[in-house]
């Protein structure tokens, strides 16, 4: 796995600084993508079904299968992890989705709680772990990303840079994103185990209004 991603630190340090190298290694090196659906591949939440498809294969993954094998580096590391389902906001309805469609990891280190997250893909991608604090503004090259706590329900909130629209007759096209603060997804912190998401990772790639089974998608941060 190391190699895959290029990380050539000390693999006995856990602490903040080796998270953030390995988090920004990984989303750096394995794609977002879901395009085992598209070439009748069935994507299965096994470790070892997972590691010679994105490690062994050099494959991508979604957040089942990227955050699930992130989630095990990080235990054979020795960080104290914890695995975390969220929902993801929905544009098109303008609330967070019913079920939780979202795999996350809670890393706590010298008492400090972080969310790290390498597979949420295109422009929500967070680069680095986020410090889990109530209102705190975190930049990074993708935006400034917060929390906001509500009733013990963490949401993640992101504020890009400006769109900028030099040609006059596009400026007032629907393709332009007037809303520069998007709600990402939403999380409680009770901790799930990896069969708590076999149901909607099968759901997902099977129905036929999923946006997974409409749209082959492949996404790299650089």
């Amino acid at each position: 796995y190391f190699k895959r991603i290029g990380f050539h630190g000390s693999y006995d340090k856990r602490d903040l600084a080796a998270l953030k190298l390995i988090h920004r290694q990984h989303i750096m090196s394995i794609p977002f993508e879901n395009l085992s659906i598209h070439c009748g591949e069935k994507i299965i939440m096994d470790l070892e079904v997972i590691f010679n498809k994105v490690v062994r294969g050099t494959r991508g993954g979604w957040c089942f299968e990227n955050n699930y094998l992130f989630s095990w580096v990080l235990r054979q590391m020795g960080y104290d992890t914890t695995t975390l389902g969220s929902r993801v906001f929905n544009t098109s309805i303008n609330e967070f989705e019913s079920q939780e469609v979202h795999l996350i990891n809670k890393v706590i280190i010298d008492g400090n709680a972080y969310i790290a997250d390498v597979s949420f893909g295109l422009s929500g991608q967070i680069r680095e772990p986020l410090e889990l604090i109530s209102g705190k503004e975190q930049p990074q090259e993708g935006g400034v990303f917060r929390f906001i706590c509500r009733d013990n329900l963490w949401m993640l909130e992101k504020t890009g840079r400006r769109t900028a629209v030099s040609n006059p007759e596009f400026a007032k096209s629907s393709l332009v994103n007037r809303k520069e603060t998007l709600l990402i997804h939403c999380f409680t912190l009770e901790p799930r185990e990896p069969d708590h998401f076999f149901q909607v990772n099968n759901d997902l790639q099977t129905d036929p209004t999923s946006l997974f089974t409409n749209k082959s998608i492949c996404s790299l941060q650089t």
